[in-house]
Order: structure tokens, then C-alpha cells, then sequence
């Protein structure tokens, strides 16, 4: 059962949520992003404790708080470890104030249809018991929609349900994100057809429990007014998706009701070469901009 706490600050906070999952095949780009080489690791868990040191720095930092960041979600290895000798999760929600979340998929199958599905994710349930010890809140799992194809996105949508309503059942809040990518020429026709199918896939959930979702920033104004109204929905979140945080902003300030939820816009302009002094103003100025842009919209 979700924490009633957690739930009011999800659906009433004013702020966003953070997105510090990179996964194996980003995490590479993300250190790059920071200012770390691969020179600057010789194993995979070299590597991962690099991105942890990222992350742990942060979640550290003193503007990285629950006043304005609401929540955060984790990658699985994340969730795992440690900070200051404090689970990840516990320390995010006691020390912080900011609600955490999981990222459980396992990656994208290749396109077919003009979409990427999930891979099968054959140990879910066993990870979501265990992110249920771990005092975890919620989920993310994402697809991709590359072109404006009906039956891709309405199976895109279907099995994003599917495995939401099995997360639902270990007493976790899913979210949803079917991905529209930014650079297609067919996006805002994409992004009809979605809206349709995740109103439609909502309208089938029973009365008595709640979804968020993860959406590209639309090309029309509050496009996803429908959804954010939807008394299925608890928060509909946005991500960057390749925008800076500049446009990203901008976008996300066009749409009532809709909030943050950036990855490569939240740690823009960090570098692990920053004193702490200018990581933690560089990382305060990001958070302003982008609670601004979430109360904004």
C-alpha cells in the first residue's frame, strides 16, 4: 500500500521530480556528461561506483531537498547502495524529504511497427518485492514511439498497462512512459493518437487506484490537459527528451498542471572537476529553473 504521506506530496507538490536512472547503456554518456572518460574506470563496477559518487553527490546537496524536488527515481543498482551508510531510498525520504522510485525495465526491444516495446522483464515481481522492503514508492518503465502508427502506440500503451497493473498489485505506483521521440516529423500526429490510447487505457482501470505518466513534451499546449484531469492520473511528469533545459522549460511552462521529471536537463552544466561550492549552485540555480517551470505550467 502506498504511503498516504508520499501520495499527497505527489499529487500536491509543488516542485518535480528528478530522474537519476541511467542505466548500463547510458551511464557511459551520463560520466562523459559529468567529465569523467572511460579512462577514468577500468570494470563495469568501477564504473557504476562512479555514477553512484554522482549521484550521492546530488542527492547531498543542500538544494536538493523535498521543498522542491518531490521525488527521484533510482536505478536498480542505485537502490542497492548507500549514502553515508543509510539506504538509498531511506536516506532520499528521511534525510531529504523526496519520494523514491525505481526504474524496472530492462531495456527496449528493437523497432517494430514504428515503436519499441519492453523487454520481458521475467524477474519483476521478485525486484518489486524487493523495492517494497526498500521502502521504494513507485515505478518507471519506458517504451518508445518513433512514428505516428496506431497499432504500434496502442501496443505500446497495452503493455505498459500490463506491467503496471502487476506493479500495482505489489502495492507500488507505476509510472507510465511511452517516449514520443522528439525528432520525428510525424510527432504531433504521434501524440493524438497517444493521448487517445492512454485516456482510453485509464478509462479501463478500476475506480480505486491511481497511475502516473511520463510524456515527451507535446507540441501543442496542454495537449495533455485530458490526462492531467483524468481521476486515474496522480501526476503526469515530463521528460527532457534530447531538448536543453532551456527549451525544456520552455515547453514545460506551456502546460497547466504538467511537471518535471529531467535527466540530462537536471545535470546539465555539473562536472565532477566543480568545487563543491559551484556544484551546489550550479545545481541550485538548475532546481529553481525547473520547480519555476513545473509551478508555471
Amino acid at each position: 500500500m502506498a504511503n498516504p504521506e508520499q501520495s499527497e506530496k505527489l499529487r500536491s507538490g509543488q516542485g518535480f521530480v528528478a530522474a537519476l536512472d541511467q542505466s548500463g547503456g547510458s551511464t557511459p554518456k551520463a560520466l562523459g556528461l559529468y567529465g569523467l572518460t572511460p579512462a577514468a574506470w577500468n570494470t563495469e563496477a568501477e564504473m557504476y561506483g562512479l555514477i553512484h559518487e554522482m549521484r550521492s553527490r546530488i542527492i547531498k546537496s543542500p538544494a536538493f531537498t523535498g521543498d522542491k524536488v518531490l521525488g527521484a527515481i533510482l536505478f536498480e543498482r542505485t537502490m542497492d547502495g548507500e549514502i553515508d551508510g543509510i539506504p538509498t531510498a531511506q536516506y532520499l525520504w528521511e534525510n531529504r524529504g523526496v519520494v523514491p522510485f525505481l526504474k524496472v525495465d530492462k531495456g527496449l526491444a528493437d523497432d517494430q511497427g514504428g515503436v519499441q516495446l519492453m523487454k520481458p522483464m521475467p524477474e519483476l515481481d521478485a525486484l518489486l518485492a524487493r523495492a517494497s522492503a526498500k521502502g521504494i514508492f513507485g515505478t518507471k518503465m519506458r517504451s518508445v514511439i518513433n512514428a505516428a502508427a496506431q497499432p504500434g502506440i496502442r501496443s505500446v500503451v497495452a503493455q505498459q498497462f500490463e506491467v503496471g497493473q502487476q506493479i500495482l498489485g505489489h502495492g507500488l505506483i507505476p509510472i507510465i512512459e511511452p517516449e514520443v521521440t522528439i525528432s520525428i516529423a510525424d510527432k504531433a500526429a504521434a501524440e493524438d493518437i497517444l493521448r487517445d490510447e492512454l485516456a482510453a487505457a485509464l478509462d479501463r482501470l478500476s475506480t480505486d487506484v491511481q497511475v502516473m505518466l511520463k510524456l515527451t513534451l507535446p507540441e501543442t499546449e496542454n495537449h495533455y490537459q485530458s490526462l492531467v484531469d483524468h481521476p486515474r492520473v496522480m501526476r503526469v511528469v515530463a521528460l527532457s527528451g534530447g531538448y536543453s533545459r532551456k527549451e525544456a522549460n520552455r515547453r514545460l511552462s506551456l502546460n497547466k498542471g504538467v511537471i518535471a521529471s529531467f535527466s540530462r536537463a537536471l545535470t546539465e552544466g555539473l562536472s565532477a572537476g566543480q568545487s563543491d561550492a559551484d556544484f551546489d549552485a550550479t545545481l541550485a540555480r538548475t532546481i529553481d529553473e525547473i520547480c519555476a517551470a513545473s509551478i508555471a505550467g
